[in-house]
């Protein structure tokens, strides 16, 4: 078998003592960054908050009539929202959407608890940092996320210790950083969700500046570990493979169900070894590791 082919192949449940220990100690020595997207809420049951991009634009576009055609594609709407009502009727939807803290998965705590140097998270709901404030001390944490040019322009990141407050970085007391790219709810209704939002970003990320210079330092040498994220679309895609850029060699994705094309191209080209177990077996796993 090629080398790419013996790299590429699937992780499933057989194999786990081959594989597990190794992953679960690479968390725990932080030297594998978990990188959480909106499936990790399907590990809540009733979750109050969508955990798909297509779930969000439906709640938008509830209230708001936006053309036919658009209706399902949540970018789109956001901008035609955006263009045809104001930004902060966008934001106030989304701050409507995303008011419920949703209670945390097992695995929401175990990271916690866990505190890794570095976790991406790609999604709008407050669960991994209310998971934070109630498992660590609030002189070891903060996050830091990304920001609208629109309503931020020239600034691409704002830090916020654990109290919400805008810190000027990391300061050195701080154990974890959690970097949520896209924005979040809390504490400041960050979002980006509209066209002109992600055109801004993917303009200036080749050359990396959105991401803030503390974030591309603790990822060095380090591997990542995917959760509750698919790469079926454009944008999820660029923001993995920008974040991931002069990181470590070996990447990993939960991901049960056949990847489609250009997933399984995005995870050969970037050397991500897809496990082939449901999120909730991993979770499993890795509470118990």
């Amino acid at each position: 078998m090629p080398v790419i082919e013996a790299r590429l192949q699937p992780l499933a449940a057989a194999n786990t003592n081959e594989w597990l220990p190794e992953l679960a100690s690479g968390l725990k020595e932080g030297r594998v960054v978990p990188y959480l997207g909106p499936g990790l809420l399907d590990l809540i049951p009733d979750c109050p908050v969508p955990s798909t991009p297509e779930a969000l634009v439906a709640l938008l576009t509830a209230k708001v009539t936006v053309p036919h055609k658009i209706r399902n594609r949540l970018t789109q709407a956001a901008q035609y929202i955006e263009n045809f009502k104001h930004r902060k009727s966008v934001v106030n939807q989304m701050d409507e959407v995303f008011a419920k803290v949703p209670s945390a998965s097992p695995l929401h705590d175990w990271i916690a608890r866990l505190a890794p140097p570095l976790v991406v998270e790609s999604w709008y709901d407050d669960t991994l940092v209310k998971a934070y404030a109630a498992q660590r001390p609030a002189k070891d944490w903060g996050q830091v996320q990304g920001l609208s040019q629109s309503e931020h322009f020239g600034t691409w990141t704002a830090f916020y210790d654990a109290d919400g407050q805008l810190a000027e970085s990391c300061p050195p007391g701080w154990k974890s950083l959690v970097y949520r790219p896209i924005g979040g709810h809390s504490p400041a209704s960050n979002y980006l969700v509209s066209d002109s939002d992600y055109v801004e970003v993917l303009t200036e990320i080749d050359i990396q500046t959105p991401i803030p210079a503390e974030v591309q330092a603790l990822r060095k040498g380090k591997g990542f570990l995917f959760m509750g994220c698919r790469f079926n679309d454009q944008l999820t895609r660029s923001f993995a493979r920008q974040i991931m850029k002069r990181s470590g060699e070996r990447h990993w994705a939960v991901l049960p169900s056949e990847p489609t094309r250009m997933e399984a191209r995005f995870l050969e080209e970037n050397n991500v070894t897809r496990i082939e177990l449901s999120l909730a077996e991993m979770a499993t796993l890795l509470c118990a590791s």
